[in-house]
């Protein structure tokens, strides 16, 4: 109790802003629309789960702190009923469709929300193309011109699915059975796509599969299982690529030469991942040379790479995000385990987390280094 009370003090000087909210269930997904809403679902396996467009207040939609609004709490917008548990969940830009998907199983199932209701309804499932169903399908979304789903469970099943025809239109067409971790869409014609080995690549849907790629951390260079995050064009220069370890390994890469790793350090996580399932590098969208980490415990880690060497045996956070351990912790769940984390896309220091426990916090640190 004591610890908590010390970091309720703290906490006053730590944070700009700091909102703590109760879902009805836990979440894996935090997936914006727009700017003012945010979609999140549950992921329990024997129970229906919600799936929920919710409003962010007002205080938490406009670009600046405004003094005092009426509006405390997430507002909902849509809802609406899955019967299996979701664990990843995208929205399509500029339509009122989502695509979310599941374990078991190696469908996607395609949403709608009503315009003239609060509901959203299942309208369509894309199928998968493996036998197994207890990989989680990863995906992303292709936005320009007709909408696109990118999908699939391994680098031999990757394909991109036309939303309104239903019909295939790219294929990886190999039969590497490596098992994807991440796919992230770069732009019309590029996506980059992470295996759970390490194994990273960029690819040009314009040609036949022929990669630009990583075959993954050397051999004896440990981080257990692998995730990795683009940086969006523009963001700064340098590395673009972030490529996070399951044992808190943590490299960076630039994406003309992804051969040679333009740093490798190691991130200070208090124990490897208890459920790589759940890890999650993100760059800032404001900030330069700024990402967060998630998935080994009750924090989130965000580092400014700016200073960093090719070589750093131990880096340090320039924030590190404990709310939910301290203010989370119960008899039924003594860690919470924080589960995803979402930069705001207009605020430069503002990030959403979720945790184990259901709570769902937003916060906006103070940078007392003013380094980045």
């Amino acid at each position: 109790m004591e610890a908590n009370e010390d970091w309720l003090v703290e906490s006053l000087r730590l944070y700009q802003d700091f909102h703590a909210f109760d879902l009805s269930g836990a979440t894996r997904v935090l997936e914006w629309i727009g700017k003012k809403g945010i979609f999140v679902a549950g992921y329990e396996s024997q129970q229906k789960n919600e799936i929920l467009h919710l409003l962010l207040p007002l205080r938490l939609s406009v670009k600046e702190n405004q003094g005092l609004f009426p509006e405390r709490d997430f507002t909902v917008r849509h809802g609406g009923f899955s019967d299996k548990p979701i664990f990843d969940l995208k929205h399509v830009p500029e339509t009122r469709l989502l695509v979310t998907s599941s374990i078991p199983g190696v469908s996607l199932q395609v949403w709608q929300m009503a315009e003239d209701s609060d509901v959203i309804k299942a309208v369509s499932t894309i199928a998968g193309h493996e036998e197994e169903g207890s990989l989680c399908p990863r995906m992303a979304v292709f936005s320009a011109g007709a909408p696109g789903v990118l999908h699939g469970e391994r680098l031999r099943s990757l394909r991109i699915t036309d939303l309104e025809s239903q019909k295939t239109i790219y294929t990886s067409g190999v039969g590497d059975s490596e098992v994807l971790s991440s796919l992230q869409v770069l732009d019309a014609d590029t996506f980059a796509f992470c295996c759970t080995s390490g194994r990273l690549g960029l690819v040009d849907i314009r040609q036949k599969w022929a990669p630009s790629e990583n075959l993954g951390p050397s051999p004896g260079a440990g981080g257990g299982r692998w995730c990795a995050a683009v940086r969006a064009r523009g963001q700064g220069c340098g590395s673009s690529i972030a490529s996070l370890g399951s044992n808190g390994q943590l490299c960076l890469l630039d994406s003309r030469d992804l051969c040679h790793p333009v740093s490798s350090v190691q991130c200070p996580v208090s124990t490897p991942s208890p459920d790589p399932e759940l890890l999650r590098v993100t760059w800032a969208p404001v900030l330069d040379n700024c990402f967060a980490i998630s998935g080994f415990d009750g924090t989130i880690q965000v580092y400014d790479v700016t200073s960093w060497g090719e070589v750093e045996n131990q880096v340090e956070p320039l924030f590190t995000h404990r709310g939910h351990i301290f203010l989370g912790a119960n008899e039924l769940d003594p860690t919470p385990l924080v589960t995803t984390h979402l930069w705001h896309p207009c605020k430069p220091r503002t990030l959403l987390s979720a945790a184990s426990d259901a709570s769902l916090h937003v916060w906006d640190w103070v940078d007392l280094q003013a380094s980045c």
